[in-house]
């Protein structure tokens, strides 16, 4: 099972990514903006996903599209967390417990490119 120190492996060798711990646990960076964070079940989330995320280690990450959200919600209902509240959207939030650690890497790897500008994403892809 991925656990956290597989987000910042992941995360780490992203350039210009950076972690920080918040109220809701630890989330990653990218020049200031948001891709990928520990979810905390604040009382603003349905009953239902506030006792998944009580309850287990759940991470969310942003995503390019929210249709894409919505086809790994329809492909893994197991792993993946319908829409818990709308900030931060688009976004997918999963089961660490169910997720693939490869996956894990291509979902905070595109995450950090919604959010990368340009230039670090064409130090990345030359790396």
């Amino acid at each position: 099972m991925p656990t956290l120190d597989d987000v910042r492996r992941a995360a780490a060798s992203l350039p210009g990514s950076e972690e920080r711990a918040t109220t809701g646990g630890a989330a990653w960076f990218v020049r200031g903006k948001l891709y990928a964070w520990e979810c905390h079940p604040w009382p603003s989330i349905p009953e239902d996903m506030r006792e998944v995320i009580a309850n287990e280690l759940v991470v969310a990450t942003k995503v390019a599209d929210p249709i894409d959200a919505v086809a790994l919600v329809e492909m893994r209902p197991d792993v993946f967390l319908r829409t818990t509240t709308r900030w931060s959207e688009p976004k997918i939030a999963f089961r660490m417990a169910g997720i693939d650690p490869d996956h894990l890497v291509e979902l905070v790897t595109e995450a950090w490119r919604t959010q990368a500008p340009r230039y670090l994403r064409r130090e990345f892809d030359a790396g």
